[in-house]
């Protein structure tokens, strides 16, 4: 038998590349285009400026085709192709042949890949973008979350540190920043003074008209004295009927001035309850702190005397303690 290749004249040969789906391109060692069939040609269409074999593709295959260039000898290799309008790799399988004139002759033709194999490989794309949009989507519901969570905690802390009834700052909270004052006024040497204030017969407003209207009492009192002090200082519900004034930086004689006026505005403003208006006061008890003897607590108990004495001196009005 034969050789087809005997058999084939060049014109034969030409019409033949021409029509073979298989790309074919002849190059010089180099990598430059010299002729190419109608194939190559199509895909060649994509990078029109391409003068060498190797610019034809993207960077990756690109240098992998230059390897390629430089062996002397028949190699055949895979390389992509890029993507079919179903966004699915193309993959052809690629020989360069060494020629004697000093070129090389390029093949290519499409590797037909199994076509549940390219399925997979696809839904598995599709479900790396679901998976990145997902992990994307996780990243910011868990930083709103953290959000939400940051508020909740900082929204706890403060309510664990405000009195339910008055909404004022809270024994303990009172108590803290007391504390605190009475060790910075000790290391500064920095005048330091503590208002105690106590509703007036509030055992008898609860007698007579019921807890609800303390209640209301103990707000409307609250209410007056925060509204009423000057900015430094701070008022928190100490326990019961009795409220406590931190005055830094606070000589008694600017605290006695504080509680005129506080009593004054506690005994001129009426508390509205339903069938009933009250007139309410407030007796006060004042202490300036004494650096070397006080500590918090036996500063409490002078201006918690003064205020036992107020009252016993007739109520609605303050005694500075000695």
């Amino acid at each position: 038998m034969r050789k087809l290749a005997d058999l084939i004249t060049t014109n034969d040969m030409g019409e033949m590349l021409e029509h073979i789906h298989a790309m074919i391109a002849l190059v010089e060692r180099d990598g430059t285009l010299v002729s190419w069939n109608r194939a190559f040609e199509t895909y060649k269409a994509k990078s029109p400026l391409a003068e060498k074999l190797q610019d034809c593709f993207s960077q990756k295959e690109k240098d992998k085709v230059c390897d390629k260039l430089n062996i002397a000898q028949r190699d055949q290799f895979v390389i992509e192709f890029g993507v079919d309008e179903e966004a699915r790799t193309i993959f052809c399988d690629c020989i360069l042949i060494p020629l004697a004139s000093g070129g090389a002759l390029f093949i290519a033709e499409h590797v037909d890949t199994d076509t549940s194999l390219q399925k997979i490989v696809q839904n598995l794309k599709e479900e790396i973008k679901v998976f990145q949009a997902e992990s994307e989507f996780i990243k910011k519901f868990a930083h709103n979350k953290q959000i939400e969570i940051n508020a909740i905690m900082a929204q706890a802390n403060e309510l664990s540190h405000v009195d339910a009834l008055t909404f004022l700052p809270n024994r303990r909270l009172v108590v803290r920043e007391l504390q605190s004052e009475v060790l910075r006024a000790e290391r500064y040497n920095s005048q330091l003074s503590i208002s105690v204030a106590d509703v007036d017969f509030f055992k008898r407003v609860n007698d007579t008209h019921g807890h609800i209207a303390g209640d209301e009492v103990l707000r409307h009192v609250a209410y007056q004295l925060r509204d009423h002090i000057r900015h430094p200082d701070m008022v928190g519900r100490y326990g019961g009927e009795e409220f406590l004034i931190l005055l830094p930086n606070t000589k008694s004689s600017a605290a006695e001035e504080q509680a005129g006026r506080l009593t004054t505005q506690v005994r001129d403003t009426i508390v509205e309850l339903y069938e009933h208006s009250l007139k309410i006061t407030i007796s006060m008890g004042i202490a300036q702190f004494q650096s070397g003897v006080d500590n918090w607590e036996s500063l409490v108990k002078r201006a918690d005397n003064a205020m036992y004495e107020a009252k016993s001196k007739g109520r609605d009005r303050w005694v500075v303690a000695s």
